[in-house]
C-alpha cells in the first residue's frame, strides 16, 4: 500500500486543528490553574470550628474576595505539623509557645494576633471534688485528683490539651490517677463524653456556649488569669513550599485583622453570650 504525502491543505487544517487542541489544553489548565488559586487550606482548632464562629465569617470572605476556604479541623498540635508539612497554606491556633516554636523554626510567618475568649473547667452539677467555691483552677484540679474524680482530658495535643497539662505541671501533679481518662477526642465529643459520665473537663468557653444546652454539666470554675486563651492566624512559610497558596493566605490573613471582620467576630454570639474577643493590631 502506497501512503500518499500530505496536500499543503491537509497539511494546514491538520495544524490548525492540533494548535487548537494545545489552545483548549492550555485555557482548561489555566482556568484548573485560576480556580485553585482561589482555594485556600485552613488548619485551624476543633474549638473555632466548633463553635460555629467560621461558618459566621466564611460566607462574608467569599463575598468580599472571591476566595474559597477549605476548613481542617484538628487540635492546635495536629494544624502545626499540617502547617510544618506544607498541607495547608495558614493556621489559626490557640497555644503561644507552639505557635512561637512554629514561627521561630522557620515553618511559619507573618503571626497575628487573633482574638481570644477564656477556659472554664466544668463539670457534674452535683461537683463531688466540691471545687465550685475555688477560684483558683490549680486547687481546683488538686481536688479532683485528691478525690479521685473523673476527669476527661482531650489527650490529643490541642491547645486546650496543652493549657491542661500546663495546669498539672503547675499544681505539681502527675495527671495518673485513676478517673483521669485521656480521650483523644476533640473538644465536642469531650463534652459529651464528660456529661454522660458525669466527669470534669477543660473547654474554651466557645465550644462550651455551643454545647451547654445539649450537656448536664455546669462551670465551676471560671476568671482565673491562667485560663486566658489567645489566638494567633500564622501563614505557612512560602520559603519552605513554594507551591501553597501565600498570596490567598495572606488576603484571608489581613480580611480577618481588618475592622470589618475584627467587627464581626465581637457580634458573634451564642445563646446571648459573646464568644470571642477580637484583638488583631492592624499594621
Amino acid at each position: 500500500m502506497t501512503v500518499k504525502p500530505m496536500t499543503f491543505i491537509q497539511t494546514s487544517i491538520v495544524t490548525l486543528a492540533l494548535a487548537s487542541t494545545a489552545s483548549v489544553y492550555a485555557q482548561d489548565s489555566s482556568q484548573s490553574n485560576s480556580q485553585e488559586n482561589m482555594k485556600i487550606r485552613l488548619a485551624t482548632t476543633t474549638s473555632t470550628y466548633h463553635s460555629g464562629l467560621l461558618d459566621y465569617l466564611l460566607p462574608e470572605f467569599k463575598k468580599d474576595t472571591g476566595y474559597t476556604v477549605d476548613v481542617l479541623a484538628a487540635g492546635t498540635g495536629k494544624s502545626l505539623r499540617m502547617g510544618q508539612n506544607g498541607d495547608v497554606d495558614l493556621v489559626m491556633t490557640h497555644a503561644p509557645k507552639s505557635e512561637a516554636k512554629f514561627v521561630d523554626d522557620g515553618f511559619g510567618v507573618l503571626p497575628r494576633k487573633l482574638m481570644y475568649n477564656d477556659f472554664v473547667l466544668v463539670g457534674p452539677k452535683a461537683d463531688p471534688a466540691k471545687i465550685n467555691a475555688d477560684k483558683d483552677v490549680v486547687k481546683a484540679i488538686t481536688d479532683i485528683a485528691s478525690y479521685n474524680a473523673t476527669f476527661i482530658s482531650r489527650g490529643d495535643d490541642s491547645g486546650t490539651n496543652k493549657k491542661e497539662l500546663g495546669l498539672w505541671e503547675q499544681a505539681k501533679i502527675e495527671p495518673n490517677f485513676g478517673g483521669y481518662k485521656a480521650v483523644g477526642q476533640g473538644m465536642g465529643p469531650t463534652l459529651n463524653m464528660a456529661s454522660e459520665l458525669q466527669a470534669y473537663t477543660l473547654t474554651d468557653r466557645g465550644t462550651w456556649l455551643a454545647y451547654e444546652n445539649k450537656l448536664d454539666l455546669k462551670i465551676l470554675v471560671q476568671g482565673d488569669k491562667r485560663l486566658f486563651n489567645p489566638y494567633q492566624v500564622i501563614l505557612v512559610n512560602p520559603s519552605r513550599y513554594p507551591d501553597i497558596n501565600y498570596q490567598g493566605a495572606k488576603a484571608f490573613s489581613d480580611w480577618l485583622v481588618n475592622p470589618k471582620a475584627q467587627a464581626m467576630i465581637n457580634s458573634y454570639q451564642r445563646h446571648g453570650e459573646q464568644l470571642f474577643v477580637a484583638n488583631a493590631v492592624v499594621q
